[in-house]
């Protein structure tokens, strides 16, 4: 039987999303609204290991269980590297997609199209029930859009435009932005980790 591996997201579309990433390994991949309510843990790192780490640890303790989680978000260059790993509450903490992606562009209305240049990174981490623990990275650098485009992905995905590329990642679809996007790099480095544990 395979061994269960936690997706420690309370985010459904993060969550779906790794699971996407996740597919085929020798674990049977399961998510949080399979096991009882607890509280999130506060995401209070200074660092997307950290706070990646700490939803893993945070998860796999509760339930007893190897538990996969990650942390990412956007650097802005012209807005000195946020809004980073504040990225999913960058408008507070109840905004939504919209609203943070709303104020992103308030904050870029005056920056010329050459210098809205941005990254996407993601950490992603496991942790099992004896203490073992494991992080990566990957990363896509870009640019910010002048208005969203596309209704495909989530959070900052219709206002990111991948180097080299004329779409954002709201008009792509969900191979394509596997491929290159921060969380595809990070999670194909993880499930290498994870072929390796037997």
């Amino acid at each position: 039987m395979d061994r269960v591996l936690l997706i420690g997201s309370g985010n459904r579309d993060k969550a779906a999303e790794l699971a996407e990433l996740l597919v085929g390994l020798p674990w049977a991949v399961r998510g949080l609204n399979d096991f009882p309510a607890i509280d999130e843990p506060e995401e209070d790192g200074d660092t997307f290991e950290e706070n990646a780490l700490k939803k893993a640890r945070h998860y796999s303790q509760a339930f007893q269980v190897c538990c996969v989680a990650d942390d990412s978000g956007l650097q802005v260059d012209a807005l000195g590297g946020a809004p980073g790993v504040y990225s999913a509450r960058y408008a507070g903490p109840n905004g939504a997609y919209a609203d943070n992606n709303a104020k992103l562009l308030a904050a870029l209305k005056d920056v010329p199209e050459e210098k809205r240049t941005a990254r996407f990174v993601c950490c992603a981490a496991f942790v099992s029930p004896d203490g073992t623990t494991h992080s990566v990275f990957g990363k896509v650098e870009g640019r910010i859009a002048l208005s969203p485009r596309g209704t495909n992905g989530f959070g900052y995905d219709p206002l990111f435009i991948p180097e080299e590329m004329a779409l954002t990642f709201g008009e792509l679809n969900g191979d394509a932005k596997h491929a290159i996007s921060h969380r595809g790099r990070a999670f194909r480095q993880l499930r290498a980790f994870l072929e390796t544990l037997r």
